[in-house]
């Protein structure tokens, strides 16, 4: 009974006096901070991953992303089929960027089989891996306004985009998930009138361009909801391992295809086909929720003029190199890192001489990108939450393989 009594004045002390004589009415009770989980469905995540947050009235005090609810064993699965048969499960890694996924895991075989790729197969590879970094930048900007409450940017954006899913089901048959990228180049070349196409794609997107930016970005609504929230200093992001736009937000100018150039974008950087777009800060704080859109939406525009660089560069050849109906890969090892729209896309694959890889892992830029919400959002409003996570434009299937 004494302790129960003790435990009893420890949360409902004595009242106190007030000047009248009379013992002041009130209850002290001591309070815990609520745990909120946000997800594994809410649509707000952008697929089966959860974020436990912990909440003090408004203000969140905690937060921790929970994964693996779609791990399907990619890498163990790429040591136990031949190299070619693993291509098409890298196109559901990021299955916004399939062909970029195809490119990174073809770039690592080639290197330890040490082939050489026609300049056909490389512009080719080049205007397909850029045309799907717009795919997949569209559907950032257009659900990223829907996470926020504007719809009508998410129509805006899936207009064009059904135009490019188009344009890759006519070179390759598929619209998300093409292994149109293979190991010594690609799988067939460009079918007739397809790279005239494509050019009057660039000229109409970049009209529309104009229609995306003062739709959604200059919006007073959007501005208000995601200028000075989730501020990632440039610090921070090089700490964390950030890359891609979650970098470049923060003004990091950092771009794989500029600072360790592959396939022939040195050559197009030279010639000025290309520059790397870095959050300025310009409507609130460096590194901000809307710094990191920003960047998406301006290379956008710079994945067009790189498409329109290999229009102009493109010439007759052949489409893949010598690399044989059965692929042999001598004994080896290689890492090769490509800009993926969401950052470094890593694949380490080992060859023993043998008909598959005997070690493949991968490097996603999604995965590494959610470790800094831990770090970022304590302090933050509950509602904000939304706009944070939804300016990682995280991919489920490439975060959990």
């Amino acid at each position: 009974m004494a302790t129960n009594s003790a435990a009893s004045n420890t949360f409902f002390p004595e009242p106190r006096i007030l000047p009248g004589g009379e013992k002041e009415f009130m209850m002290d009770v001591a309070t815990s901070d609520l745990e909120v989980s946000m997800g594994p469905q809410h649509p707000a995540t952008h697929g089966v991953m959860k974020i436990l947050l912990r909440a003090d009235g408004e203000m969140v005090t905690a937060a921790q992303p929970h994964l693996g609810f779609l791990h399907r064993c990619a890498e163990k699965i790429g040591e136990n089929v031949e190299w070619l048969q693993y291509l098409p499960y890298t196109d559901r890694y990021d299955y916004l960027a399939a062909m970029n996924n195809n490119l990174g895991y073809s770039m690592a075989v080639e290197e330890v089989l040490g082939v050489e790729i026609p300049k056909r197969a490389q512009l080719l590879r080049m205007i397909c891996v850029e045309l799907n970094r717009v795919a997949s930048h569209l559907v950032a900007f257009g659900t990223y306004g829907l996470d926020l409450g504007a719809f009508t940017p998410f129509l805006y954006a899936f207009r064009e985009r059904e135009w490019l899913l188009m344009i890759f089901e006519k070179i390759c048959g598929a619209r998300l998930t093409y292994s149109y990228l293979r190991i010594g180049g690609v799988f067939n070349d460009a079918p007739p009138g397809w790279l005239q196409e494509v050019e009057h794609f660039c000229d109409v997107f970049e009209e529309k361009w104009k229609e995306y930016y003062n739709l959604l970005m200059v919006n007073k609504i959007f501005v208000g909801r995601t200028a000075n929230v989730g501020v990632i200093t440039p610090e921070q992001a090089k700490d964390f391992g950030l890359t891609g736009p979650m970098l470049r937000g923060s003004g990091v100018s950092f771009d794989l295809r500029r600072e360790m150039p592959y396939m022939l974008y040195g050559q197009a950087f030279e010639d000025g086909a290309y520059e790397v777009p870095v959050g300025k800060g310009e409507m609130g704080q460096l590194g901000d929720c809307w710094d990191r859109i920003y960047v998406r939406v301006v290379e956008m525009m710079e994945s067009i003029r790189l498409v329109r660089w290999c229009l102009g560069s493109i010439e007759e050849g052949p489409v893949i190199g010598d690399v044989g109906k059965t692929i042999k890969v001598p004994p080896g090892e290689a890492y090769v890192a490509i800009e993926n729209p969401r950052g470094e896309l890593g694949h380490y694959v080992l060859s023993d001489g043998g008909k598959g890889s005997s070690r493949c892992r991968v490097r996603g830029p999604s995965f590494c990108n959610l470790a800094i919400l831990e770090d970022i959002m304590p302090g933050t409003l509950l509602a904000d939450s939304v706009a944070i996570i939804g300016s990682t434009d995280v991919v489920i299937g490439e975060t959990d393989r």
